[in-house]
């Protein structure tokens, strides 16, 4: 059985509320005529009287009020949440879904968005935070954080802070009987704190850097985890050697817990940056987030 253009049922509806072709024609902006047509046409197209017409009045046959009963409050829900969906061009609402790495979860988007949820209430912010490369698109994120040189090329994306630099530390006990490493390839002697990437399975790589020379090191230790919180702890509890972001490790570099080494093979490394996949109409929601997060040098 073909389907009836929805526009039809609108208009039946239409004409019973009003009981009235003029005046629903008039709310419809059709003619009379077109719409007596449409009418006509659905009556056929169903086998059945809906209406029935004297020169002075519109009614609906038994049939007619059966379809209005039934159609008509589906069709007014419709048009409800519709109305709510066009309210949140004009009101920041909705939930907002971010994938990052702990570490930019950590420094970056939640002591920028915090502030952002307390001014207004209607929207939630969801932040996932893992390794693993996402398919933002496939898995429904909004936005995804990663490191600049990460980002796919068909890929929007705002840098959220300034260059940042990996550290090599270790505390000071794990130093007592072994040489401290001098160049990379003395990593190969010691114990180091792994980073398990959750897409692969594998571990972190380390990345280095010096003079143009450019090394990836597989590392090898008695510690593993998937959160950079925990890598840090085994090093400050001497499991080994640790590879981490130095601004969270600075205060313990300070006051004398981890000793930073291979400092000469650690160069800045690209910023974090937000990514998204259109230019597309943003939601106020997330145009509002996007302005929180966007980095603003001093």
């Amino acid at each position: 059985m073909r389907r009836k253009n929805v526009n039809d049922y609108l208009a039946f509806i239409a004409v019973a509320r009003e009981q009235s072709f003029t005046k629903a024609a008039a709310q419809l902006g059709v003619s009379q005529s077109a719409l007596s047509y449409t009418i006509r046409t659905l009556e056929s197209h169903l086998g059945l009287r809906l209406l029935t017409r004297t020169t002075r009045s519109v009614s609906v046959t038994e049939a007619g009020e059966q379809l209005l009963n039934r159609i008509g409050p589906h069709f007014d829900e419709i048009e409800s949440e519709i109305a709510a969906l066009s309210s949140l061009r004009d009101k920041p609402a909705g939930t907002v879904r971010i994938n990052a790495v702990e570490h930019a979860a950590e420094t970056i988007l939640w002591p920028k968005l915090s502030p952002l949820l307390l001014d207004y209430p209607d929207i939630n912010i969801e932040i996932i935070s893992e390794y693993g490369l996402k398919d933002i698109v496939a898995e429904r994120y909004d936005a995804g954080v990663r490191l600049g040189e990460q980002i796919d090329m068909d890929m929007i994306s705002i840098p959220l802070a300034a260059n940042f630099c990996f550290a090599v530390v270790a505390a000071p006990a794990y130093f007592q009987d072994k040489p401290q490493p001098v160049t990379p390839y003395d990593l190969s002697k010691h114990s180091c704190i792994k980073l398990r990437l959750p897409t692969h399975g594998g571990f972190y790589v380390w990345e280095f850097s010096k003079e143009g020379n450019e090394l990836k090191v597989r590392i090898e230790g008695r510690g593993a985890f998937s959160s950079i919180s925990m890598m840090r702890q085994a090093a400050l509890d001497g499991l080994g050697i640790a590879y981490l972001p130095k601004d969270i490790v600075d205060t313990a570099i300070a006051d004398g817990r981890l000793i930073q080494i291979l400092a000469d093979w650690c160069p800045p490394r690209p910023a974090y940056h937000l990514y998204y996949p259109s230019r597309r109409q943003h939601s106020p929601a997330f145009s509002l987030v996007l302005e929180a997060l966007r980095y603003r040098r001093a």
